[in-house]
């Protein structure tokens, strides 16, 4: 009775998934009176696995996977979007000094928020213009 999940994580490496009923299965097996070694062969799971969800299942009396709770870690993405429209021609390095990190970490939080710092073309040329001296 393996899992019906195989999942890869960012690594390439290959880990379990597990759906609901196959908790429950494993679960209700072991309440039946099965011992925890025994239950954890029968199903193909470890036994650390099966009293997570058995202390999962006592403190919930539910085997729904928990509802994932991410936050950023450095750049408060409320404060990016205002940085940007603040300041829309900062390069990289001068938003990284304002949140007190890395260049890199500035890029990937604008890629994660669908933040593109294209400049305008049509501005950029006459810029150019101007510092060439023509009119």
């Amino acid at each position: 009775m393996k899992s019906d999940k195989i999942k890869e994580n960012q690594k390439g490496e290959c880990r379990m998934g597990h759906s609901k009923d196959f908790k429950e299965r494993a679960v209700a097996y072991r309440l039946e009176g099965h011992t925890v070694a025994e239950t954890s062969r029968i199903f193909g799971i470890g036994t650390d696995t099966l009293n997570r969800w058995l202390r999962q299942y006592k403190n919930t009396g539910d085997l729904s996977k928990k509802p994932l709770n991410r936050t950023f870690k450095k750049i408060d993405p409320v404060r990016l979007k205002e940085s940007v429209k603040e300041h829309p021609d900062a390069i990289l390095k001068e938003r990284a000094e304002e949140f007190g990190c890395s260049a890199e970490a500035v890029r990937k939080a604008l890629k994660r928020n669908g933040i593109t710092l294209k400049k305008n073309i049509i501005l950029q040329r006459a810029g150019q213009r101007k510092s060439k001296g023509i009119s």
